[in-house]
């Protein structure tokens, strides 16, 4: 099972986003994640990383996750053949207008 760890800054006050994150994720990946670590930091960090690999950082991917993207980046590294039903389905026909 995997490890998710959330780095979050303190400073700009993003623990109520980052443990929403963590809610998503532990609801959607219920058998699949061992653990889900919201991890203080500061100067404007919003790292995600799955087992230590990173699949997102605000600075470098403009700007924090549609949930959507963040459980499809998640469920590729711990579930790769498992579907995410209504998610999938949205990033298949774009966003609706």
């Amino acid at each position: 099972m995997a490890r998710v760890a959330i780095e979050y800054c303190t400073q700009c006050r993003w623990l109520l986003r980052a443990s929403w994150m963590a809610q998503e994720l532990l609801t959607t990946f219920t058998t699949d994640l061992s653990e889900v670590a919201l991890v203080p930091g500061d100067g404007g960090i919003f790292r995600i990383t799955v087992d230590g690999e990173q699949i997102w950082e605000r600075k470098a991917d403009g700007g924090f996750p549609d949930i959507t993207v963040l459980k499809q980046r998640v469920r590729d590294r711990v579930a790769p053949g498992r579907s995410l039903g209504h998610s999938d389905k949205a990033a298949e026909t774009g966003p609706a207008e």
